[in-house]
């Protein structure tokens, strides 16, 4: 009898085991479920992903794609051949979620400046996850939506970024960046009131250089404020010519050169001080005979007098300093204007080189009208 009730026991035991299991596996194919329905519902109607794997602790997305908006100037605003999460499995009951890593991997990423300077990257993503949590029925997921959570790390490799500017031409002016690597540590969500330190290396390849840029720093993202350091090394002149000499009033061509450019940006309460040094190495510019035509508000004859006797280094050191929240201010204009105010005391132009250019511009003018008149 004994012996019965100790088997019974037994089996009981086992049972409630059993019973357990069934519903810890159930329980885990709830959360699956939820899991891959919020990143379908999170990429909205223009994104898409081939297939998405959750193993325990592991999420990984494959083959992930969203398309740009009808106003973006490609076609997709991010490519990923895989992502994977590393999920603290138990944050998923304990609270805050916490995400140890996000890796990004053999990606294509599309960055667009507007004219009025705003920067767009991964269009759509934020509202689409707000539209989802806002559905009717979806109360316990959006107060889920308002808990902390916490990233230690985004990690970007093997991948390109794609930089579209109207802020210097129409369509935007379009500056590609290869080998690109970035990461992004500590991200505290919603508030983004913390310090998040940010890296990024990679490439540009300019029509007879290819150059490198680095970027790194910390910003809290909430208010902006940051301190950063940017660099450009062996960069080709052509490639930053939008940005750098055009807009400083460089009309002649540049046929020759690369660039190396230090900045150290630090934003406190919206107003920006950064100093800064730009070298011009082996710059050159070509003569068209247009009068009309200068470079860096130099007459072109002028400047390429001066740069004979420079050919090998042009150094500028300048300094940006303004208010973020004024619409007049523009660090492109800004930069520029420090450029052309600089680059003829750099090559040593004297107030009569300049004058006797300037004296040949205005030849140039009196003869394009008598020609013009037919006299």
């Amino acid at each position: 009898m004994a012996g019965s009730s100790a088997q019974r026991g037994a089996l009981w035991a086992i049972g409630i085991v059993v019973a357990l299991a069934v519903l810890s596996i159930g329980g885990w194919l709830f959360v699956v479920h939820q899991m891959k329905e919020r990143i379908i519902e999170t990429l909205g109607p223009n994104g898409s992903v081939e297939e998405i794997d959750v193993g325990f602790g592991h999420v990984t997305l494959s083959r992930v794609r969203l398309r740009g908006p009808k106003d973006w100037p490609t076609n997709d605003a991010m490519r990923a051949e895989r992502i994977v999460l590393d999920v603290d499995m138990q944050s998923l009951i304990s609270r805050p979620i916490h995400l140890r890593s996000v890796s990004v991997d053999n990606y294509y990423l599309s960055i667009v400046r507007s004219a009025d300077g705003r920067v767009r990257i991964l269009p759509g993503l934020k509202e689409t996850a707000s539209e989802a949590d806002a559905r009717p029925g979806n109360t316990e997921r959006e107060k889920h939506a308002q808990e902390e959570k916490l990233i230690d790390r985004v990690s970007f490799e093997r991948g390109s970024m794609e930089f579209y500017d109207s802020t210097v031409q129409n369509p935007p002016y379009r500056v590609l960046i290869g080998d690109a690597r970035a990461t992004v540590e500590h991200i505290r969500l919603p508030a983004l009131t913390d310090r998040t330190e940010l890296t990024m290396t990679g490439s540009i390849k300019g029509p007879s250089h290819t150059g490198t840029v680095t970027w790194g720093g910390w910003m809290i993202i909430a208010n902006k404020d940051s301190q950063t350091r940017a660099t450009l090394r062996n960069v080709d002149v052509a490639t930053l010519d939008p940005y750098l000499l055009k807009k400083a009033g460089a009309k002649a061509a540049v046929t020759g050169g690369t660039i190396d450019m230090v900045v150290d940006a630090t934003v406190k309460d919206y107003r920006i001080h950064a100093p800064g040094t730009l070298t011009l190495n082996h710059l050159q510019i070509s003569d068209t005979g247009n009068p009309l035509d200068t470079f860096l508000s130099i007459p072109t004859k002028a400047a390429i007098a001066a740069l004979s006797n420079r050919k090998e280094q042009i150094k500028l050191d300048f300094v940006l300093d303004g208010d973020l929240r004024d619409p007049k201010f523009s660090l492109n204009e800004s930069l520029s204007k420090k450029l052309a105010a600089g680059f003829a005391k750099a090559l040593g132009v004297s107030a009569e080189g300049v004058a006797r250019g300037a004296g040949d511009t205005v030849r140039g003018i009196g003869n394009a009208l008598k020609n013009l008149l037919g006299q």
